[in-house]
C-alpha cells in the first residue's frame, strides 16, 4: 500500500474536506477538493474487502447518517487533509487532517486505516485519544488492544520488518545470514510493504527462478542486489491489473510482473482505479449475497413453520367419515333410548342407514339421553373445528405459495432494491417480521418491471417480484392480456393491447417470457393467458396471488440464447 499512499498523497495533499458520507457500516467516503479538482476517497474496512482508493462509483446512503459519520463531519468538514502516509506496516495508513475547533483554534485529527484481515478498522484520534472507530473492540474481544471512544489509541503491534528507509545491504545480510529457505518467503517476512505476490516477483527478478532458495546463492551478493532492487522500486511504478483466465481481475500490480503471463496483465491509469476495478463488483456481489442469504434463510424457516402448522392441522382434524360417525351414533341412540340400559359401556344398535348393526361406546356414568347429547356435542364441536381447520389450512397453503414464490423471485433478484421489495411484501403479509430502525424508514424508489416491444408493436411487461406483479395488475387495462406459467411461481406478464387485438405472434412471445421468468426457467411448461378483467386477487392472499377464469393455454419453452436477442429494459 506504500505506492498507493504516495499516489493518494500526491493527488490529495492539502485537499479541503467538502462532504462526508457513510453508505455502509464499514465504509466511509470523503469528498475532497484540491487544485480545483473534486475527488472522492473511499475507505472500506470490510474483512476480506478492505481497501483505500479514489472512487467514481455511486453509493446509496442511508436516510440517517450513522454516528461515526456524524462525528467525522463535526471534526473534519471544512478542514484540510494534510497528508496520506504509510506507517511501519504495509497495512497501516495514516491520514492527517487540520481543522478549526469551536473556539476557532487549529486542531489536528488523525485517521488510522488498518487493513489487517479480521482486525480491519478505521479510527479517528485527537490528542492521542480515540474519538470513535468503525469497529468497537471491547475488553472481552481483546485484552491487548481495545478500540472504544475515550480510550488512548494504541498502535497495532509492530512487525519485525525492515522499512524501505531501513533497507541496506548490511541490514538484509544480517537477517539473511541464518536463513536458507525460499527467497520469496524471506522477502515477505522481512521487508515491510510487500505482499506475497510482490515478494515472489522480486525473488524472480533477483534470480530468474520462482522457487529460488537463499542457500543456493552467495548471500553477500544476494543482499547487495536485493537492496538495489528495493531502492529501485519507485522507478518501476506502472500500475497494472492481473487478470484470471476468465477475464476477471485477480490482483492489482504496482508495476508489470515478469513472473506472470504478460497477456493477462493490462495497464491501468492509477492504483486507485485498479483497486476499484478489482474490488467494486466483488464487494457489491458479496454485500448483495449477504442480504439475499439472510432473507433466503428467513423465508426457508417461514416455509418450514407453515408446513409444520399444516401437518398438525391435517393430523388433528377429523375426516368427513369420522364426523358423520359421531352424528349417526347420536341419532341411533336417540331412536333407541328405550333399549339402552343404564350403566353399560357399549351397546350394539340396529343401523337403519346401512341395514346392519353398529357398536356404540357409552359413558356409564351418563343416562342414554345424555350419551346421545354427548355425541351430538362432539359432532358439532368437531364440525366447527374442521371448518376452522379448513380455513387455517387454506391460509397455510396460501402462505406457503407466497413464500415459495418469494423464494423464486429472490433467486432471480438482480438488485438490492428488489430484495427489499421481496422482504417488504412478506412483512406486509405478516410472514416475516418488519425491519426496524433506519432500514424500516427507508423509502426507496420502486424498482421497475422488465419491458420489451414485440415485432408487431405491442408493449410487453414482466414483473420481477410480487410487488411488481401487483403493480402491473393494478395498472393494466381490463382488455390487456395477462399471462402466467401454470401452477408454479413466476412473473405476471402483461400485453398492453391499447384497445387492439394482440396477434398470436405477440402472445407467443409473451408466453415464452412468462415461461422463462418462472420456476420452469425456460423449460417447456404450460402458460395460461386471459384478459385482465378475468384475473382476480385471491382473498386472503399476499401481493401478486390471483385466480383467473376464461383462460387459454400454450405449451412453450425459451432458451437463454433467445432472451439475449431481445431488448429488455
Amino acid at each position: 500500500m506504500g505506492f498507493l499512499a504516495e499516489e493518494l498523497n500526491a493527488r490529495l495533499e492539502n485537499a479541503r474536506v467538502d462532504k462526508i458520507s457513510q453508505p455502509d457500516s464499514d465504509m466511509l467516503i470523503l469528498h475532497l477538493r484540491a487544485g480545483g479538482v473534486s475527488s472522492r476517497l473511499l475507505l472500506c474496512a470490510t474483512p476480506g474487502y478492505a481497501r483505500l482508493h479514489l472512487t467514481e462509483k455511486n453509493y446509496e446512503n442511508p436516510p440517517q447518517a450513522p454516528m461515526f459519520c456524524m462525528l467525522a463531519r463535526k471534526h473534519l468538514l471544512g478542514g484540510r487533509l494534510l497528508r496520506v502516509e504509510q506507517l511501519f506496516s504495509d497495512r497501516l495508513i495514516l491520514l492527517t487532517f487540520s481543522s478549526l475547533d469551536e473556539m476557532g483554534d487549529p486542531r489536528e485529527t488523525l485517521m488510522y486505516f488498518e487493513a489487517m484481515g479480521k482486525h480491519c478498522n478505521l479510527t479517528m484520534v485527537q490528542d492521542g485519544r480515540i474519538l470513535d472507530s468503525l469497529r468497537h473492540v471491547t475488553l472481552e474481544m481483546s485484552r491487548v488492544r481495545q478500540m472504544l471512544p475515550g480510550l488512548p489509541f494504541v498502535m497495532p503491534p509492530r512487525q519485525d520488518k525492515l522499512s524501505l528507509q531501513d533497507i541496506t545491504a548490511e541490514n538484509i545480510f544480517a537477517r539473511m545470514e541464518g536463513y536458507d529457505g525460499l527467497l520469496e518467503r524471506f522477502l515477505f517476512h522481512h521487508v515491510a510493504g510487500l505482499g506475497a505476490l510482490t515478494a515472489q516477483e522480486l525473488a524472480f527478478r533477483l534470480t530468474g527462478h520462482l522457487e529460488a532458495r537463499v542457500v543456493d546463492y552467495d548471500k553477500q551478493n544476494l543482499s547487495t542486489e536485493t537492496a538495489k532492487l528495493l531502492h529501485h522500486l519507485p522507478a518501476l511504478y506502472q500500475p497494472a491489473l492481473l487478470y484470471q483466465e476468465e477475464n476477471l481481475p485477480k490482483e492489482v500490480l504496482p508495476f508489470p510482473f515478469l513472473s506472470q503471463d504478460s497477456a493477462l496483465q493490462k495497464p491501468v491509469g492509477t492504483l486507485s482505479l485498479g483497486v476499484e476495478t478489482l474490488y467494486f463488483e466483488r464487494d457489491l456481489r458479496n454485500r448483495f449475497a449477504q442480504r439475499a442469504s439472510g432473507l433466503r434463510r428467513a423465508i426457508t424457516q417461514a416455509i418450514e413453520r407453515a408446513e409444520k402448522k399444516l401437518a398438525i392441522l391435517e393430523e388433528d382434524s377429523l375426516t368427513q367419515e369420522q364426523l358423520e360417525a359421531l352424528r349417526i351414533k347420536g341419532e341411533l341412540l336417540t331412536a333407541s333410548l328405550h333399549r339402552v340400559p343404564k350403566g353399560v359401556k357399549a351397546i350394539t344398535l340396529d343401523d337403519y342407514y346401512t341395514g346392519g348393526t353398529l357398536l356404540v361406546e357409552l359413558d356409564e356414568t351418563l343416562s342414554p339421553a345424555q350419551n346421545a347429547q354427548r355425541y351430538f356435542k362432539k359432532y358439532k364441536k368437531a364440525h366447527t373445528a374442521r371448518k376452522l381447520a379448513g380455513d387455517q389450512k387454506e391460509k397455510a397453503l396460501l402462505d406457503i405459495r407466497q413464500l415459495e414464490e418469494a423464494l423464486y423471485f429472490l433467486e432471480d433478484a438482480t438488485s438490492s432494491q428488489e430484495i427489499s421489495e421481496i422482504r417488504s411484501a412478506l412483512s406486509d403479509s405478516g410472514l416475516l417480521r418488519r425491519e426496524t430502525g433506519a432500514k424500516a424508514k427507508r423509502r426507496d424508489k420502486p424498482s421497475q418491471p422488465l419491458k420489451t416491444v414485440s415485432d408487431q408493436g405491442f408493449v410487453i411487461q414482466i414483473g420481477r417480484n410480487s410487488t411488481q406483479n401487483e403493480a402491473l395488475l393494478k395498472s393494466a387495462a381490463m382488455d390487456d392480456l395477462w399471462l402466467h406459467a401454470k401452477d408454479i411461481p413466476g412473473s405476471h406478464v402483461i400485453i398492453s393491447s391499447a384497445g387492439k387485438q394482440a396477434p398470436m405472434e405477440t402472445i407467443l412471445l409473451a408466453a415464452k417470457l412468462a415461461c422463462y421468468y418462472s420456476k420452469a426457467r425456460g423449460a417447456q411448461t404450460q402458460v395460461d393467458y386471459t384478459k385482465r378483467r378475468f384475473v382476480k386477487k385471491t382473498p386472503g392472499g399476499g401481493p401478486g396471488l390471483v385466480h383467473y377464469t376464461g383462460e387459454k393455454s400454450l405449451l412453450v419453452s425459451m432458451s437463454a440464447q433467445e432472451i439475449e436477442k431481445l431488448t429488455l429494459n
